[in-house]
């Protein structure tokens, strides 16, 4: 890819999203420049070639694409900053500011440059991201390559923008749902006998390898759950106890308080 992208951002999520883009050699380093006030902490990526700017017009003007990811409260002062320096054609921009919907780049930045909404989630940080995006005015290049660039940081999928605020849930609040799990099992595991680090391995691994049948088969959960359920045995007997205890409910509705948690605080 020839295009120059600048991050607007490099904190935690910015400065992962700049290291899995090189790592994966989806983008030269010569390629990407990431802003931040204090460039000290960039300093690794600079030495990988990437270059570092404190000054966000510098980036903007560099770059075909800006990616913003910066906290909520900056955007509106950073887009009034750098609104006057994208030029439609040539600038694509995409966000993955947390609750920016695209209404609100469009009330400083115009209607004339593709924007895209991203929702990726905190294991981006090791290029194993779930994120969801959402595209404006943008043509099939362009959609093209955002789905490639995050393609590099994980797995992708477009969704409509009403759903972010559940994508947030399922995608984003669903890691910690998910490792809730895990430690639940590793507190079982050592319960029944395991060291803490044994039981956490187990644990760890035996929900990435889960993850991986349903990514890889594309089947249903439950047709791999009837291949481990014999009949009298102690799987089955452990669902139903779980089930007993209200497992699948308390999730459910763990997810549904979460969104509607979202919804009434906006």
């Amino acid at each position: 890819m020839n295009k120059k992208l600048a991050i607007i951002g490099g904190g935690n999520l910015g400065t992962a999203m700049a290291e899995g883009l090189i790592k994966s050699g989806f983008i030269s380093p010569a390629h990407l420049i990431i802003t931040k006030r204090n460039i000290e902490t960039l300093k690794h990526l600079e030495q990988q070639g990437a270059l570092v700017s404190n000054n966000n017009i510098e980036a903007v003007q560099y770059a075909d694409w800006v990616l913003l990811a910066i906290k909520p409260f900056q955007l509106k002062e950073v887009l009034m900053q750098i609104q006057p320096y994208l030029i439609p054609g040539k600038h694509v921009m995409v966000s993955v500011v947390t609750g920016a919907w695209v209404k609100d780049i469009r009330e400083v930045t115009g209607n004339e440059i593709a924007v895209f909404r991203a929702m990726p989630n905190t294991a981006i940080a090791i290029q194993e991201s779930m994120t969801c995006i959402y595209a404006s005015g943008a043509n099939e290049e362009q959609v093209t390559y955002v789905t490639s660039l995050f393609n590099q940081l994980g797995k992708t999928v477009f969704i409509e923008e009403k759903l972010m605020d559940a994508a947030t849930v399922l995608g984003a609040c669903g890691t910690a749902f998910a490792m809730r799990y895990i430690r639940a099992n590793i507190q079982g595991g050592i319960e029944i006998g395991f060291s803490a680090a044994t039981a956490s391995l187990i644990a760890a691994q035996t929900v990435k390898g889960a993850a991986e049948l349903l990514l890889q088969k594309n089947t249903h959960p439950e047709q791999e759950i009837d291949k481990v359920t014999t009949p009298k045995g102690c799987t089955i007997a452990g669902l139903n106890e779980m089930e007993h205890q209200g497992f699948s409910s308390s999730l459910i509705r763990g997810v549904v308080t979460s969104y509607k948690k979202i919804v009434n605080d906006m």
